[in-house]
């Protein structure tokens, strides 16, 4: 037990900043490190695959994510973990301008990476501890929105900011160091914030280990308790699958947006990619998570899920097209991303509400994170091939497979256990 007083807060005072926490990081690992390390020369093979390397923490999670459960707060987790975020950005962008910078910001994404997957440990723990059932489905979409606040102010904003900063001094090492000393202060702030702004639920407590258990005994039990639910497989196997083929358009759309048309690109500078991909797409897919989250909580999810399904795959077809004709129109290439990217926010509200049906119950915050490691394997895994398969296939091919890569979640979604009044609004106020 801790000392200080319970306290509750409305969940607009947190909600946004602690997603917006989430999801920063993890734009700078899975997307900017893309557009960096391609800014910087090395192959589409190499990047896709490094980079997807990178997203092992996430994958890994689940592992000491009963520590989280165990040892101190999830509210003190959370504020602790960004101060080291704020740390390991400041050690990328002393590194980028170094000779080894490949080696030595793998190390510092990777550590990045680490402590982001800790933090989305607690802070996912912290929504499920801190918040009633409806209050879980009415935020789930704005809290998507928050996420990806911290992806566009990444992959949007910094991205920006790196192009302007190259232009202007002729030195794309220094922009691209400079724009991550920016995310260190960001997150030195956002920990101090947290440290004062986050309620104190009474629930929300380190678990209590009996004094004829060790804390090893009860991760196990913590972990095994993950395993021993109802129909475990068929749920984890859709959780690997639904991304399946989204897993590896993410790698290679900044990619295909920045190489040089004669390489089937589509020739766009990082200014532009921070406009069309960094920004409008965000906005697009956090319109999507919005509408989602807000009609899920109206009829409930199981009423949804097949036109979430559908959502999240048929508009990926639109890269097809753009691979094919190359338009040089950059308002035709933004509403073919934003296309894609509202459907993969709506989509995907589905699989993060999916993900908190499974967890329910005692360990909740352990076991949504094993959830979550699942999920970032399902990830993991087909973007690391995807840069290699693009070599191979070209990018209009490489697009296509990716459309049948999606039939599998299909076929597993039809036997999926759901209850048909899951995330449905109580009455209860917000």
């Amino acid at each position: 037990m801790t000392g200080a007083k319970p306290t509750s807060r409305s969940p607009w005072l947190w909600i946004p900043t602690v997603y917006f926490a989430e999801g920063m990081p993890n734009a700078l690992v899975a997307t900017v490190s893309v557009l960096l390390y391609s800014d910087l020369g090395v192959s589409n093979a190499a990047t896709a695959f490094v980079t997807s390397v990178l997203y092992l923490p996430w994958v890994l999670k689940p592992l000491w994510s009963p520590a989280v459960d165990i040892l101190k707060t999830r509210r003190q987790w959370i504020w602790a973990t960004q101060l080291f975020l704020g740390v390991m950005l400041a050690g990328t962008a002393a590194m980028i301008p170094s000779p080894h910078f490949v080696q030595w910001t793998i190390v510092f994404f990777g550590l990045l990476a680490f402590s982001s997957a800790t933090h989305d440990i607690a802070a996912d723990g912290f929504y499920i501890l801190a918040t009633s059932e409806h209050q879980q489905s009415f935020f789930i979409g704005w809290r998507s929105i928050f996420f990806n606040a911290g992806k566009i102010a990444a992959q949007g904003g910094l991205v920006f900011v790196v192009g302007k900063l190259a232009k202007q001094t002729g030195n794309p090492a220094l922009a691209w160091s400079s724009v991550f000393v920016i995310g260190a202060v960001i997150f030195f702030g956002l920990g101090a914030y947290h440290r004062f702004i986050l309620p104190r639920p009474v629930v929300d407590q380190p678990k209590e280990i009996p004094a004829t258990e060790n804390f090893f005994d009860e991760f196990l039990i913590t972990f095994a308790a993950f395993f021993r639910k109802q129909k475990i497989v068929l749920p984890l196997v859709f959780i690997l699958l639904y991304r399946f083929g989204e897993a590896q358009l993410l790698k290679i759309v900044p990619l295909f947006l920045h190489a040089p048309t004669a390489d089937g690109g589509l020739g766009l500078s990082l200014g532009k990619i921070s406009g069309v991909y960094g920004t409008t797409g965000a906005i697009a897919f956090m319109c999507g998570a919005l509408l989602g989250g807000s009609i899920v909580a109206r009829h409930g999810l199981k009423f949804w899920l097949w036109p979430m399904l559908l959502a999240i795959h048929l508009p990926d077809a639109v890269f097809i097209w753009l691979a094919y004709a190359q338009p040089g129109n950059l308002s035709v290439i933004g509403a073919g991303v934003a296309v894609e990217q509202f459907g993969y926010g709506f989509g995907f509200t589905a699989l993060l509400l999916y993900m908190i049906y499974i967890a329910r119950g005692e360990h909740a915050t352990a076991h949504y994170a094993i959830c979550t490691g699942f999920m970032a394997l399902g990830l993991m895994l087909p973007g690391m091939w995807s840069g290699q398969l693009q070599q191979l296939l070209g990018y209009p091919h490489f697009f296509i497979w990716v459309i049948l890569a999606t039939i599998p979640s299909f076929i597993v979604a039809a036997r999926i256990p759901l209850d048909a009044e899951f995330g449905k609004r109580d009455g209860k106020s917000v």
